[in-house]
C-alpha cells in the first residue's frame, strides 16, 4: 500500500484518532461496579452512561452534516478529541466537584461522546481523501485501530486496576486522557484533504434519491447490529458458557472478540488487494452466519465460545468494507455520506445489542435464543452484497 510521504502522519494520527475512540467507548463500562460501589449510582441508572454515550453519538452523526464542511475538517477533528480529553479527565474530577456525583459522571459522558461521535464521522473520510494506491486497504487497516485501542483499554486497564487497587481509578482516567490530548496537537500539524472541492459534493436531497445509497445505509446498519450484538453480550456469553468469573469473561470474550476483529482487518489491509472486497464480504456475512447458529445452538460450550470468537474476525471487513465501497461508488457523497452511514452504523450499534437482550428476556434469560434472533443481521448483509452489484451498475453511470 503506497502513500505519498507527507500524508503518512495524517493516516498516523487517524489511526490514534481510532484508538482514542476505543478508549471513550470502554473505559466507563470498566469502572461501572466502581461507581455502583461508590454510591453514585445503581445497576439501573449506571446503564444510563452507556446509553447516553451512543445516543449522543447519534446526534452528533446527524448534526455534522449541517457544520463539518462550513467549519472545516481540522477545526472539527481537533475539537473532537478536546471533547474526549476533557471527558476522560471530567469523569475523574466533576463527581467530586458537581453536587450530585451521578450527574459529574453525565456531564462527563456527554463531552466525550461528543468527541467520539465526531472522530467516527470525520476519520474515515479525512483518511479516505489521502492520496493512496489501496483505498480499501487503508480503510480496513484504519479500522483495525479501533479494535487495538479496545483490546488496550480492556486489558490495560484490567492490568492498571488489578496492580494498583480500584481507588486508583481516577488516575487512569487521566493517564488515558493524555492520547487525545496529544493527538489534538498532533492534528494541528498534519496536511488534510478534503473528499470534494467546494460545492462540488452531492446535496442531502441527492443522496436521499439514490437507490443504491439506502443499500448503503442498510448494509451498514447490518454490520453495526452484526458486530455489537455479539461483542455487546460477550462477556455474558463466556460466563454462561464457561461458568467462569467476570474478569476471565471480559478477557475471553469482548477482548478476544476485539483482537479477532483487528487481525482480520489488517490481515484485509495487507493482502486485500487479492480479494475482491465485495466477495470478501459476502463471504464474511456467511461465516458471521454461522458463528452466530454456533453459539447459539451448538451445546458444547467451547464450541460456542469459539463462535463468538469467529464471529469477531467475520465482522472484522463489514464496517470499513462498506465505507470503501460506498465512497467509490459515490465519490461526490462528500462528508454528508459518511455521516449518514456513521448514523445507520451507529443505529445498528444500538438495535443488535437491543434485539438480543429484548428476545433473551421474553424466553426466559436465554442468551443463547437472543443470539439466534441476531443471526438475521448477517444474513441481511450476505443479501445486501449480493443485490448490490446489480443497483450499483445502474445508479452509479447516472450519479457519479
Amino acid at each position: 500500500m503506497i502513500l505519498e510521504k507527507s500524508y503518512r502522519k495524517t493516516v498516523y494520527a487517524c489511526y490514534i484518532g481510532y484508538i482514542t475512540q476505543g478508549i471513550v467507548n470502554n473505559l466507563a463500562p470498566l469502572l461501572f461496579i466502581t461507581f455502583i460501589n461508590s454510591g453514585w449510582a445503581t445497576l439501573g441508572t449506571v446503564t444510563l452512561l452507556t446509553t447516553l454515550n451512543f445516543a449522543t453519538q447519534l446526534a452528533v452523526d446527524l448534526l455534522s452534516v449541517c457544520f463539518v464542511d462550513k467549519i472545516g475538517y481540522r477545526k472539527c477533528i481537533v475539537a473532537a478529541h478536546i471533547c474526549c480529553f476533557f471527558g476522560l479527565v471530567g469523569m475523574a474530577v466533576l463527581p467530586y466537584v458537581l453536587p450530585s456525583p451521578f450527574a459529574g459522571l453525565l456531564v462527563s459522558v456527554i463531552l466525550y461522546a461528543v468527541g467520539g461521535g465526531l472522530l467516527e464521522v470525520l476519520v474515515s473520510p479525512i483518511v479516505e481523501a489521502c492520496p493512496s494506491d489501496n483505498k480499501a486497504g487503508a480503510m480496513s487497516l484504519l479500522h483495525s485501530f479501533y479494535c487495538w485501542g479496545v483490546v488496550g483499554v480492556i486489558a490495560l486497564s484490567t492490568i492498571w486496576l488489578w496492580a494498583f487497587g480500584r481507588e486508583s481509578w481516577r488516575l487512569l482516567c487521566v493517564i488515558w486522557a493524555v492520547i487525545p490530548l496529544a493527538n489534538a496537537f498532533f492534528f494541528t500539524r498534519v496536511p488534510i484533504n478534503s473528499l470534494t472541492s467546494e460545492g462540488e459534493g452531492m446535496s442531502i436531497g441527492g443522496l436521499f434519491k439514490t437507490k443504491i445509497f439506502w443499500i448503503f445505509t442498510l448494509l451498514m446498519f447490518a454490520a453495526g447490529a452484526s458486530e455489537l450484538a455479539m461483542a455487546q453480550w460477550a462477556s455474558a456469553f463466556a460466563e454462561s458458557a464457561l461458568g467462569v468469573e467476570k474478569a476471565v469473561g471480559d478477557l475471553a470474550g469482548p477482548c478476544v472478540f476485539a483482537v479477532l476483529m483487528g487481525l482480520a482487518r489488517t490481515v484485509y489491509a495487507k493482502a486485500g488487494h487479492k480479494i475482491k472486497l465485495k466477495s470478501f464480504i459476502l463471504i464474511s456475512g456467511l461465516l458471521c452466519l454461522a458463528s452466530y447458529l454456533a453459539a447459539s445452538l451448538c451445546p458444547i460450550p467451547a464450541v460456542a465460545l469459539i463462535g463468538c470468537g469467529v464471529c469477531g474476525f467475520s465482522v472484522g471487513i463489514m464496517w470499513p468494507g462498506v465505507f470503501s465501497i460506498a465512497s467509490a461508488s459515490l465519490p461526490k457523497g462528500g462528508t454528508a455520506l459518511f455521516a449518514f452511514l456513521a448514523l445507520a452504523g451507529d443505529l445498528g450499534c444500538t438495535g443488535g445489542p437491543t434485539l438480543v437482550g429484548l428476545v433473551s428476556s421474553a424466553a426466559g434469560d436465554d442468551l443463547r435464543i437472543g443470539l439466534l434472533a441476531a443471526s438475521v443481521f448477517p444474513i441481511i448483509m450476505a443479501v445486501g452484497i449480493f443485490f448490490l452489484g446489480r443497483s450499483e451498475k445502474r445508479d452509479v453511470t447516472e450519479n457519479s
